[in-house]
């Protein structure tokens, strides 16, 4: 197993250095970060650290999140020979502790796609407002129900991704720009019969710097395309399969 962590990024310059020594001081890791031309010079700031294993994929512009991780993961299936590819948040959202147990269930099941869950048994979130809470899970609930997926975390994008898996997976066709790239996602992999989704319960806590990237638009977004989804796959089950899958 030879696995690589994407972590995009976009004005997180006060939050990367501390997150590439958190993720990097559990385990041997090889690090990707992807970032949209911050204009706080988050990569000026990557560079400058000449931390091993980190290497840094640099576009031209803010581009949303699914663009820049599907950049990322298209320059790994090409030029490299890593075995899993892991999708982190870079604001320290996402802990390396829970990090370092994916792996070892990532480890022992090859053929499974490992998702950090925050809303089963043992996952939780730190520094949430209620609202922010109800926003999530009724965003997880609607999606499960519209794309008939029995999976309890839908736009969290903490996972491991097996390289097979996404090798399979037509990356042109996901079109979803802002956490609905997660949504879209599990939704093309579902689609591989070979794989299961594992959920491994996180503590998820609050960014203590910057600010969300949240707004209305993401969330307008996420809302129109489940429920486009949901719609084509009732009125025709096997046309995703079809518009996902190589």
């Amino acid at each position: 197993m030879k696995p690589i962590v994407l972590m995009p990024t976009y004005n997180e310059a006060k939050n990367i250095e501390q997150m590439l020594k958190s993720v990097l001081s559990i385990t041997d890791l090889h690090i990707l970060v992807i970032d949209d031309n911050s204009p706080d010079k988050t990569a000026d700031l990557v560079k400058s650290l000449k931390v091993q294993n980190v290497d840094i994929l640099l576009r031209n512009e803010k581009d949303g999140l699914g663009n820049a991780y599907k950049a990322g993961i298209e320059k790994i299936l090409k030029n490299s020979d890593f075995t899993h590819l892991i999708s982190m948040d870079a604001d320290g959202s996402h802990r390396a502790e829970d990090l370092q147990r994916m792996l070892e269930i990532a480890r022992q099941n090859p053929k499974s796609i490992i998702l950090g869950s925050r809303w089963i048994p043992g996952g939780q979130i730190v520094n949430w407002p209620k609202s922010r809470k109800w926003l999530s899970m009724a965003g997880t609930k609607y999606a499960k129900w519209a794309l008939k997926m029995d999976i309890n975390d839908l736009t969290g994008g903490f996972r491991i991704y097996p390289r097979a898996a996404l090798e399979k997976i037509d990356l042109n066709q996901i079109t979803s720009n802002g956490y609905c790239y997660q949504i879209e996602m599990a939704f093309a992999l579902k689609h591989l019969s070979e794989y299961r989704v594992i959920e491994v319960p996180i503590t998820f806590v609050e960014r203590a710097q910057g600010s969300s990237k949240m707004s209305q638009r993401i969330v307008l977004e996420a809302v129109l395309k489940v429920t486009w989804l949901g719609l084509r796959l009732r009125l025709n089950p096997t046309a995703d399969k079809l518009h996902y899958v190589k």
